[in-house]
């Protein structure tokens, strides 16, 4: 549960802010009474959910690249912000394949980046890194992953967001680590869904692309297990450990943020109850193909979370789907979708009268 209470006033410095979940992120902050501001790439669709919920008001914000140093530093200078949350980042395991030194740049020394730029500023009390349910050593036998586990990845993507934990393992130990030093912690989470997501080869947003186009969605892996929730049910999390990391050093480090065991499914299930809340026709095919490596089994294992944060999962599978095909329904109807969203982060965050 967040508390409005310590969020009214603060300035948070986020970067991503234009992303699908950094743009949850900023609607629920700015929810809370929080000082946003933002820091990211232009968004890639004119129907991302910082465009159709327009997040930009009530916010600060700044286009530009968490890889421009100089021009990082100088935004957070002049945010002075009490807490830093790092989410800018090359989010996907395909592309990460078509562009690896962007991917490592973006991911890695972007990283380096925000942490650099952090560490010069008296005002910064906590630094939050999210990074990705990814960065671990995946050995393919289906058991979860816990926060001491090994970390890697053989692909680009999955191998930066684990480079992404040692960097901000390096920094915590090498330049956190002083009385008053700024607390810092990373975020490990993955396949989110939600209303606003058009990432490519993210099966959600294609499925939502696909039937919006009367079109049968296309599919690589149905039997891919993965832990799939949606959006706000991390991001609360997140906001959850930030706060205890205000007033106690004893939440730095490494935490995980995932699902019900119920909601560790195939592919194949999510795709059969898509189907089913969008109806008008809405079907899918097989993809053969080719594709490039992907896990074929992934789960988190958040009993720390549970146990010493007190985070439980808001929502379940069917409840997640049932609001992410609301939303783009609520898109092809013309709704005003700032209005949509924020009633959907209301119902979920009982953030209504914060």
């Amino acid at each position: 549960m967040t508390d409005p209470a310590f969020w009214r006033g603060k300035k948070v410095f986020l970067t991503g802010h234009t992303g699908f979940k950094g743009a949850w992120a900023s609607l629920l902050l700015r929810r809370l009474g929080a000082d946003v501001y933002g820091y990211a790439l232009p968004p890639t669709h004119q129907s991302a959910l910082f465009v159709t919920a327009r997040i930009a008001e009530g916010i600060k914000h700044r286009l530009a690249d968490i890889r421009d140093l100089p021009t990082l530093r100088a935004a957070m200078a002049e945010a002075e912000p009490d807490i830093v949350i790092h989410m800018a980042a090359q989010a996907l395991v395909r592309p990460s394949y078509e562009e690896p030194v962007e991917t490592f740049a973006t991911n890695v020394m972007g990283t380096v980046h925000v942490l650099e730029a952090a560490r010069h500023l008296r005002s910064v009390r906590v630094i939050l890194n999210v990074t990705s349910d990814k960065c671990y050593e995946n050995n393919g036998m289906g058991s979860a992953f816990g926060e001491g586990d090994r970390l890697g990845g053989d692909d680009p993507y999955s191998n930066s967001k684990a480079c992404a934990e040692l960097v901000t393992h390096s920094y915590r130990h090498s330049f956190f680590n002083g009385r008053g030093a700024a607390r810092v912690a990373t975020a490990r989470a993955g396949n989110v869904f939600g209303g606003g997501d058009w990432a490519r080869d993210r099966l959600v947003p294609d499925a939502m692309q696909a039937f919006l186009a009367g079109e049968a969605l296309r599919i690589r892996n149905p039997n891919s297990v993965r832990p799939w929730q949606h959006a706000l049910d991390p991001v609360l999390g997140y906001l959850s450990l930030v706060e205890r990391l205000a007033s106690d050093e004893r939440f730095v480090g490494g935490w995980n943020f995932g699902p019900d065991t119920a909601s560790e499914v195939p592919v194949g299930t999510v795709v059969d109850h898509l189907i089913a809340l969008w109806g008008d026709g809405a079907r899918w095919t097989a993809d053969a193909g080719p594709h490039p490596h992907e896990a074929a089994y992934l789960r988190l294992d958040c009993a720390k979370a549970r146990s010493e944060l007190g985070w439980t999962p808001r929502l379940d599978l069917a409840e997640g789907l049932r609001l992410t095909v609301d939303w783009y329904k609520a898109l092809r109807e013309g709704r005003d979708l700032r209005k949509f969203s924020l009633d959907q982060l209301d119902q979920v965050a009982d953030t209504a009268q914060a």
